[in-house]
């Protein structure tokens, strides 16, 4: 950083350019956030209305997060090689059309193929997303950035809690299972941010460059997955594998079958289950943004590491609480230092690969972790019902678990925080030497 830099402010630093491939990015996490997680405030009357064991309604939850691992490992592959934008464009799209048909579910079997479906568009959406913010992005603010970026995802969960506590009741009174099938039709407003796509946002120049030194030395990173596995990224990928496996499953044993518990367990009205959703992801937003910043003073791990080592002891001092006003108390406090998790998710990641690779690597090393985060729901549902233990201490187990593995992981990973994104054709030339 240069000290003509360094005396601009850092909103000033990024140009016009810059701001427009951000905003492109952030416009389709949060609204894939939206499409995702107002499935997980209406799964008991789904099961309802087609008559099914909600046990088969997380399972819904569950296909549609393995199924982001293919939509970002395909999507990842077409951002390196073409660009950033056009599966961007593509994947908003798909999972916007995808949430209208399951909307329009005559039966059960047709509404879990349309959200499997959509499970592909929306794995596809964050590693063109991310490599687009994240390169366009100068180095000083990117830690903060990746957080309000990253953040946005409960921007998204707050929507959908605020659809669900204005629209469903009244929907559903007006005729009988419509609430539902409103709450997934909303889901076809996404498809508009192409159109701010198509004609605002270009390519980052760090891709930009890369690719024209990639055709002009004739040589291509064909398999950029397989790539990744070679030894001198085989560590930073394994390591990214157990963060971003940690990261999916202590999310979804907190939010997962939140809302479930709250309506079956202790009876609360959706109107209820609206507000620790809606403001824990506000505050979900706001920690993202603060613990972004602050990993540009103390670093990537350890901005990650301290939030999560404080969540830890917070875990059952909410999930215990049957008092209403207890629990929305202690829940919030503790969002505030949990999801300091997934504030450096975009940076930490793009910065952990070169610019060959970088879209499939991140794309494939987070959706992993979605993957592991499927099977969150239903063994949740299995001990909770099945077993008659109830929600409560199967949560808190699984939260109280896998944060242990999350900050185990994130210390064995690298620092990269400062780190200049460059053209160079790092993987290309490794080969060549290896070769």
């Amino acid at each position: 950083m240069s000290a003509t830099t360094a005396n601009v402010p850092w909103w000033k630093e990024p140009n016009k350019d810059q701001w427009y491939a951000y905003t492109a990015a952030w416009l389709g996490w949060t609204l894939d956030a939206f499409d995702f997680t107002v499935f997980l405030l209406i799964m008991s009357p789904i099961a309802q209305e087609f008559g099914v064991p909600l046990i088969e309604v997380t399972a819904v939850f569950s296909v549609t997060l393995i199924m982001r691992l293919f939509g970002a490992t395909a999507s990842g592959w077409l951002a390196d090689r073409m660009g950033r934008r056009a599966p961007l464009m593509i994947s908003i799209l798909w999972y916007s059309i995808c949430n209208l048909l399951a909307g329009l579910s005559p039966s059960f079997s047709f509404l879990f193929a349309m959200r499997a479906l959509l499970g592909i568009g929306m794995g596809a959406e964050w590693p063109a997303g991310a490599a687009l913010a994240m390169e366009s992005w100068p180095a000083r603010s990117r830690g903060f950035m990746s957080g309000v970026l990253q953040g946005s995802w409960g921007l998204g969960f707050a929507l959908s809690a605020l659809a669900y506590g204005l629209l469903y009741e009244p929907l559903e009174a007006w005729h009988k299972g419509y609430g539902w099938r409103g709450m997934l039709i909303l889901g076809v407003l996404p498809a508009l941010a192409c159109v701010w796509i198509r004609f605002y946002v270009k390519e980052p120049e760090v891709w930009t460059e890369n690719k024209k030194l990639q055709d002009a030395s004739q040589q291509q990173v064909s398999m950029p997955l397989f790539a990744i596995f070679k030894p001198k990224y085989l560590y930073n990928t394994l390591t990214g594998c157990l963060w971003m496996a940690a990261n999916f499953c202590v999310y979804y044993a907190v939010w997962a079958m939140l809302g479930t518990y709250l309506t079956k367990e202790l009876g609360w009205t959706p109107a209820q289950v609206a507000v620790p959703v809606f403001w824990g992801n506000i505050i979900t937003f706001l920690a993202c943004s603060f613990w972004g910043a602050v990993s540009e003073k103390v670093g990537r791990r350890w901005a990650l590491m301290l939030p999560m080592s404080i969540a830890l002891f917070l875990i059952p001092l909410y999930i215990m609480q049957t008092d209403r006003t207890l629990f929305l108390v202690f829940f919030l406090l503790f969002i505030c230092f949990f999801s300091g998790k997934d504030s450096l998710n975009p940076a930490w990641l793009s910065e952990r690969f070169p610019t060959e690779v970088r879209a499939t690597a991140s794309g494939f090393v987070y959706h992993q972790g979605a993957v592991w985060g499927a099977a969150v729901a239903p063994i949740l549902t299995y001990l909770a019902v099945n077993q008659g233990m109830g929600f409560a201490k199967p949560m808190m187990y699984a939260a109280i678990g896998w944060t242990v593995v999350y900050v185990i992981a994130v210390y064995l990973g690298p620092e990269t925080k400062g780190m200049v994104m460059t053209a160079e054709l790092d993987v290309i030339k490794s080969e060549v030497t290896l070769g």
